[in-house]
């Protein structure tokens, strides 16, 4: 798959296109913070840069890959999410991250959801997310996008639990994808105001 050929997804507020050289700053400022301390981060500039090129390049190799988000008015980015399978991975994935100034606005529900749609209507039939248990603001994402934790399931390393996606059948018009639908729409909502912690 060429780089042009990545497709581009749309929702209320978001448009998903592939990396592109001239977000690296974004990524980088990211990956490079305490914000990446759940996955393997702090990264060094040099790290940074080859995660970037590897984002590139998994969508030559596998043919899926990570999104950039960005916001349909501004086209600022606001994060990354998608599939991911590098070598030695059991599973393919579905992975995000938010900037840390733009979280707790949904993004991640939003664009996770568009991205695991289209997958599941490209062939897929199923994926799993890698996460660190510690990572609670990614576990509560992953169970309100109905994951339910895989004991059983390979993982990827010795402190990282699968959470598994539902099968497609299960978001086709079903209480879980309305669950879903209604919470974006709720953050789509310029008056809604979340209670309690802030949520991706």
């Amino acid at each position: 798959m060429g780089h042009r050929d990545i497709p581009v997804l749309e929702t209320e507020r978001l448009v998903l296109k592939g990396p592109e050289p001239q977000d690296y700053p974004d990524f980088k400022a990211t990956f490079t913070s305490f914000r990446a301390r759940y996955m393997g981060g702090p990264l060094n500039p040099y790290e940074s840069w080859m995660l970037y090129a590897a984002e590139i390049g998994h969508w030559e190799i596998r043919g899926f890959g990570m999104w950039m988000i960005h916001d349909k008015n501004s086209d600022a980015t606001l994060g990354m999410a998608g599939g991911w399978q590098p070598a030695m991975w059991p599973e393919r994935e579905i992975g995000w991250i938010i900037w840390p100034d733009v979280a707790g606005k949904g993004y991640a529900l939003e664009a996770v959801d568009a991205a695991r749609r289209h997958f599941y209507t490209t062939g897929w039939d199923g994926a799993v997310s890698y996460l660190d248990p510690y990572n609670l603001n990614s576990v509560r994402l992953a169970e309100r996008l109905g994951c339910v934790k895989d004991k059983d399931a390979k993982s990827i390393g010795d402190d990282d639990a699968v959470y598994r996606h539902p099968a497609p059948g299960a978001l086709q018009d079903t209480q879980l994808s309305h669950g879903i639908a209604m919470e974006i729409s709720h953050y789509q909502d310029p008056a809604f105001k979340p209670k309690g912690f802030p949520l991706d």
